[in-house]
Order: C-alpha cells, then structure tokens, then sequence
C-alpha cells in the first residue's frame, strides 16, 4: 500500500549578520524538512546593499539586526527583486513605528525572537499560504491607522471570479463597516453578509477581516 506524500514545505532564504542566528534558525527549519537557502549578511547593511546577492524563493526570513532603516532598505530591495517572495522580519523588539513601516513594504510577518523559537514555522506556512503573522495588537493598531489615514478607499481588485455582491460587500469590509452595517446599506440580512465574507476570506487566501485590509494597504501602496 501507497503511503500519503507529505505536504512539500516552502524552499526559505535566511538573511542575518548573526552566525548565532542563523545557525538556531537552520536548525529549526532544517529539522522540519523546509528547503533553505543561507545567507550571512554585513555587520554594516547598507554598504553592501547594491551588491548583495538575493536568491529567488519562496519565503524570505530577516533577521533586523542592523539599524531599521537599513533593515527597509533591504526589505524592500527584495520586494523589487522578486516580488512574489513572501517576507518575514525576525527582530528583538518592533516598535509601532518599526511595524508600521516594514507592514507598508509588504512584509507579510513579524516575529520577536522568543516567539520565532516557537513558532517560525507556524508562521512560515501561514505567510506561505497568502496570510498574515503579526501580533494581535499591533495588527489592529496598524489597521486602525490605514483606516484613519485614507479617507476614501478605492474598490480593491480582487479574484476575476469575484460576483458584483461579493465586490459590494469587499468594498464595504474597507470601508470597516461591520456585519450588520453592511447587511442594512446592502439591504441584505447579517446572515447573507457573513456567507459573503467567508467567500471573499477564502477567494483571497486569508483567514480574518484585517488580513485582506491590510492587502488593500498594501496593493493600493504599490500602486505610488
């Protein structure tokens, strides 16, 4: 008898300046059977940005241990290179200012380092398959912030086979209308407005309301 194949993990690229790092971070991913692709960067990031080598994958981990401007310049050198690479940023601590940022350059994860000792390839998969790992509440206090920030959400484009209700109720969910605000505008009931939404969550590859707005932030970003 045939036995199941198993799920095939993600080929990942490790970046960091810290041989300590890496080698904590290769042996956890190694040990779970991803792909890895290792790369010791500069002590000093920014110098060597122009030259820097970057491999084309799937996932793409950071460890910010330089300054954090150097760490966005990076980040957003690799979203311009491949941008169908998926990014996680590993740091000590992220202030909202740090998050915000990185959030804004398309950066799918955020991880300290004690919960990436954990939970690294939890959120590798999760990113992988078109989600979010942020922490709850600075998630929500980014989202927050979009919504006070852009007055006037433009209709987000989504899957081909989005249905004109389903556009309706997408365009409302960035307004941050909430179910039964949707069900009165729409003149449809609360029950009807979250089938449309689990509809969108699964035609968008993610799993929460704030995951396919920070989608939106982000599309719309790229589009400057």
């Amino acid at each position: 008898m045939r036995k199941a194949s198993l799920p095939r993990r993600p080929t990942v690229c490790l970046l960091s300046s810290h041989p300590l790092v890496l080698e904590e971070f290769q042996h956890l991913l190694l040990a779970l059977g991803f792909h890895l692709r290792v790369q010791r960067l500069e002590s000093n990031l920014a110098p060597s940005l122009g030259r820097l080598r970057l491999p084309r994958t799937q996932i793409c981990v950071t460890d910010a241990h330089a300054p954090h401007q150097a760490t966005e310049m990076l980040v957003a050198q690799i979203q311009e290179r491949h941008p169908a690479t998926r990014q996680l940023v590993l740091a000590e601590r992220f202030t909202e200012q740090s998050a915000f940022a990185l959030l804004r350059l398309g950066v799918k994860g955020l991880l300290n380092y004690t919960e990436a000792r954990e939970k690294l390839p939890q959120a590798v998969e999760a990113v992988r398959a078109g989600g979010f790992w942020v922490p709850r509440k600075l998630l929500s206090r980014f989202v927050d912030w979009i919504l006070r920030a852009v007055q006037s959400p433009r209709s987000m484009k989504g899957p081909a086979d989005l249905s004109p209700r389903e556009q309706q109720v997408l365009d409302a969910l960035l307004g941050n209308l909430s179910n039964k605000q949707i069900g009165e505008d729409l003149h449809i009931s609360e029950r009807t407005v979250k089938f449309h939404v689990s509809r969108l969550l699964d035609k968008f590859g993610v799993q929460r309301r704030t995951d396919l707005i920070l989608l939106w932030f982000q599309n719309r970003s790229s589009e400057f």
